[in-house]
């Protein structure tokens, strides 16, 4: 059965062309099946042209009536679209042989192994879900449909499909110069010195440098470019100039020959928290005017002022169990008198990672309190003043909320500033994750830290408004400067309700903590480890 007309307004056509051909809409199906599929993933264009290799593949006699404006105009847009699989090898998103009927066989298979040998040229992205023209008139065309959820139909903020692509575009480049540059030996050595936590504030640019390093290890195996594309349509933002970042300053010290003494201390001067990613002069009108340009183009006037967020605001790893009575006393044990109470049996303290923690302690943890130090990396956790404005957050997503984000002094801050009393065991009333750890896409290049929230705690210091550069959206880039001068003059709201305020501990400074279990028992820990 044929599959499209030579004319869409052919009137010595059937009444319903082919819509009633079963075969065909079986194929079509099949061949949509197999697009959702690839869709979850990022999809890539290709250079090839499969308008001939299609046309050609039916005997002559019956391909002019192949010959289908739609057809071809979605084999030219949309045909040649791939996938790359860990190994860098490519593949057509759409044309498979196993989905092939008798009369398009010859034409999927000398299809999808075009693709295969293609080269890869930017990442597909779409404002449009309809890829083609489904049905014209009586025909039926080749056409298929980006779900809903399709790593393809991303909205960027502030430009064009055809911009967010071209960026991508750029984003291969500027990869695959560092890994001209940048050797994998010094990669590792790089990682290495990272992980040792041996630079200051290393835990900020851990991410990006593995990233970079595990990309070097793959491709010096494999296909490098198709390899790259991958990992670029995937990269965190950020991760994808690595020259014009710390992780470039390091490697290009390190490469350079400089000691590590002099390359630690450059290193943590332009690490420094007033530093890092933050404007160093007041912006100037023209920038407050590009930013206000900006703002009002995205819509997102309402997303910066900012609050102290409660406690049934955010995610949490342990809270007390709201069903449990006090531990080891029983429901009414704590109706007896201090006398009659079995005491808590108390074993000394122990170091512990944050991740056995989690995995051994919590589960039976009934109550926690924390040491408070004289001073420490106290913290608060804050969010957007209106619920529903649009996400600014590089964590924020549009299919998964996550406003919140948090502060902490550069030197740590005293215990009397948050309310609290330094020296004594403090009530815990969560443990919580930094806020790019939630849910099911972590940003770990923000540091892996836990934060144990304490009853009672809140900033009498003058925080600002709580936005800092290295949390924005990469689209936000470009004005960080005037979003640094708004939060340095705004005010967090929502003081007298602050619940999710405490002590941030993990990767950088430990915690001790007091931990009363079902059983009465009371352990002593100082996580100072994260796994």
């Amino acid at each position: 059965m044929t599959t499209s007309s030579s004319s869409d307004s052919d009137t010595t056509a059937p009444a319903r062309g082919n819509l009633d051909d079963l075969d065909y809409r079986a194929f079509r199906e099949r061949v949509a099946a197999r697009f959702a599929a690839a869709a979850a993933g990022p999809l890539f264009i290709t250079d090839v042209d499969l308008w001939p290799l299609y046309l050609e593949s039916f005997p002559a006699e019956t391909r002019q009536y192949h010959h289908c404006a739609a057809c071809r105009h979605f084999l030219e847009r949309y045909g040649g679209l791939a996938t790359i699989d860990a190994r860098g090898a490519v593949r057509s998103a759409v044309w498979d042989p196993a989905d092939s009927d008798a009369d398009h066989a010859p034409a999927i298979n000398a299809m999808a192994e075009a693709v295969r040998r293609a080269r890869i040229t930017d990442v597909f992205l779409s404002a449009d879900a309809e890829l083609g023209r489904e049905v014209t008139g009586a025909w039926a065309h080749l056409a298929l449909r980006l779900p809903a959820d399709a790593h393809a139909f991303g909205r960027p903020l502030h430009m064009t499909h055809e911009q967010a692509m071209a960026e991508r575009a750029q984003d291969h480049g500027n990869v695959m110069r560092a890994l001209d540059e940048f050797s994998l030996a010094l990669l590792d050595q790089a990682v290495e010195l990272l992980r040792s936590d041996a630079l200051y504030r290393s835990e900020h640019v851990l991410g990006p440098a593995a990233w970079l390093r595990d990309l070097a290890a793959s491709v010096a195996r494999s296909n490098r470019s198709s390899l790259v594309w991958r990992a670029v349509a995937t990269a965190p933002a950020g991760f994808c100039h690595p020259r014009s970042s710390m992780v470039g300053t390091l490697l290009e010290d390190l490469a350079s020959g400089m000691g590590f003494g002099a390359a630690a201390e450059r290193f943590r001067a332009k690490m420094h928290p007033l530093q890092y990613q933050r404007p160093q002069a007041a912006p100037t009108e023209g920038q407050i005017a590009a930013a206000e340009r900006l703002v009002e183009q995205l819509g997102i006037a309402a997303a910066l002022p900012r609050r102290f967020a409660r406690l049934d605001e955010i995610e949490t790893v342990w809270r007390p169990p709201a069903s449990e009575a006090s531990a080891g006393q029983g429901v009414f044990g704590h109706l007896l008198p201090a006398a009659q109470r079995p005491p808590a049996h108390e074993v000394p303290e122990q170091r512990i990672t944050w991740a056995r923690l989690v995995r051994d302690v919590l589960p039976d943890a009934v109550a926690i309190e924390a040491l408070v130090p004289e001073r420490g990396l106290f913290c608060a956790l804050v969010t957007a003043v209106d619920p529903e404005a649009p996400p600014i957050l590089q964590w924020d997503r549009p299919d998964r909320r996550n406003r919140v984000s948090w502060y902490v002094y550069p030197s740590g801050s005293p215990a009397r500033q948050w309310g609290l009393t330094a020296g004594v065991w403090a009530e815990v009333t969560a443990l919580t994750l930094l806020p790019p750890l939630w849910g099911d896409q972590p940003l770990k290049h923000h540091g892996q830290s836990a934060i144990a929230v304490i009853a009672g705690a809140r900033d009498g210091g003058a925080p600002g408004g709580g936005l800092f550069p290295e949390f924005l959206r990469a689209e936000l880039h470009g004005v960080r400067a005037t979003i640094e001068a708004y939060s340095r003059s705004a005010k967090l709201a929502g003081y007298d309700e602050a619940s999710a305020c405490g002590l941030r501990f993990g990767e950088r400074g430990e915690g001790r903590l007091r931990v009363t279990t079902r059983a009465g028992a009371r352990f002593l820990y100082r996580v100072d480890r994260w796994d």
